[in-house]
């Protein structure tokens, strides 16, 4: 056949992603509602972990820290036993793994799951008391006093001591493999205190 009568090749056209983030699907309806929504609150403040200097890079994983921590107190108000500790957990455990990114540290959600639940074992009383206050919650009277105040604070500050543990842990070299929770402990009781002393000067 003449190659002049042959058709010509059809090329296919772009694919039209409607500007949508990549990332996003990363963060689909498997993820509890606080969480997905800090995730997409930080993306935008991830930096490239090889072309930042190491004082912006702990800035920046701080104030993402911050703003987890925020949504560890909102998802401390849920109403339901239990539930509110898992919405917590699930906090925590994208806020891992968004520190992860910004030090370019490799991520894995069942390591990061047993750290983060070894770092909430070291911190007695606090551990203790986050589960204290979320069964309250099962008392008509006391629950709502409970959830109004109590638990979003413990939740709050629990979450803002692991992750600038994390912080602190990845900004020397470490990783997740080389995490030793008990090594921590001190230093979260400090991060829980300092907390603590911001948030009531803020109120003043």
């Amino acid at each position: 056949m003449n190659k002049k009568n042959l058709p010509k090749a059809i090329r296919p056209s772009g694919v039209d992603t409607g500007g949508a983030d990549p990332m996003r699907d990363a963060t689909g309806p498997a993820t509890t509602a606080p969480a997905r929504t800090a995730i997409v609150a930080t993306e935008k403040i991830s930096p490239d972990a090889a072309e930042t200097s190491p004082e912006r890079r702990r800035a920046i994983a701080e104030k993402l820290v911050e703003r987890f921590s925020l949504w560890g107190g909102a998802a401390g108000l849920i109403p339901v036993p239990f539930v509110d500790l898992a919405t917590v957990g699930g906090v925590q455990i994208q806020m891992l793994r968004r520190i992860s990114k910004i030090y370019n540290v490799p991520f894995s959600a069942n390591r990061g799951k047993a750290l983060i639940a070894a770092l909430a074992g070291a911190m007695i009383p606090a551990g203790s008391g986050l589960g204290a206050a979320s069964l309250v919650k099962s008392v008509p009277i006391a629950g709502a006093v409970v959830s109004a105040l109590a638990m979003p604070t413990l939740s709050a500050g629990a979450t803002y001591a692991i992750g600038m543990a994390f912080i602190e842990h990845f900004a020397s070299g470490g990783t997740l493999l080389d995490f030793t929770p008990p090594d921590y402990r001190d230093f979260i009781k400090t991060q829980k205190r300092k907390r603590s002393s911001r948030s009531t000067a803020s109120h003043v």
